[in-house]
């Protein structure tokens, strides 16, 4: 009876979830293949080296985390105001995939610090999804300082919330969010 080969979404999975925990040196063949449960040799069916898994890792991450987003949106239909508070929605609760986790997308920040070509596709990543709440906002806003400063607000709100660890003078993080979000879509 031949045995099951391990998917290769599983080794991008379990990649992401390395980059997540320790960065991009805890990405490791035999480390990755001890947590699957497997042994390394199934890697290399997929991929030729570690760095074409870092590659592939990149790649999921940033298709899973602007088009596949904004697909999520676009197929609900309705006007902008809609459509940003489904995408607040789908951000909000899409932390327990190892490819749109917010580890995952402070751990790909964090490579972008130390590797020019993963901060190019940072910036990439980064435009497309400004360039995205920038149609949005822009549909109901025409002023266009508004429309950025909402925008901004917006990204800035998706990143830096997880690092304050403030207290909202007796309301829940999730009850200010609610306000922001309220006040952005206003």
């Amino acid at each position: 009876m031949a045995m099951a080969r391990t998917p290769r979404g599983k080794w991008i999975e379990a990649g992401l979830q390395a980059l997540s925990a320790g960065g991009p040196q805890a990405v490791r063949v035999e480390s990755l293949a001890q947590a699957l449960g497997v042994s390394k040799g199934g890697f290399y069916g997929y991929f030729r080296n570690r760095q074409a898994l870092l590659t592939e890792m990149l790649d999921t991450w940033e298709r899973e985390v602007t088009e596949k987003v904004i697909e999520r949106v676009e197929s609900g239909g309705g006007d902008a105001r809609a459509r940003l508070d489904r995408l607040f929605t789908i951000v909000a609760s899409s932390g327990d995939t190892p490819t749109v986790s917010v580890a995952a997308e402070l751990a790909v920040r964090d490579w972008a610090r130390h590797d020019e070509e993963v901060a190019r596709r940072l910036r990439r990543v980064d435009n497309r999804r400004m360039d995205y709440l920038r149609s949005l906002f822009g549909a109901f806003c025409s002023d266009e300082d508004e429309v950025e400063v909402r925008c901004l607000l917006t990204f800035s709100l998706r990143i830096g919330s997880h690092f304050i660890a403030a207290d909202h003078g007796g309301r829940s993080r999730a009850e200010v969010m609610g306000l922001a979000r309220k006040r952005l879509l206003a």
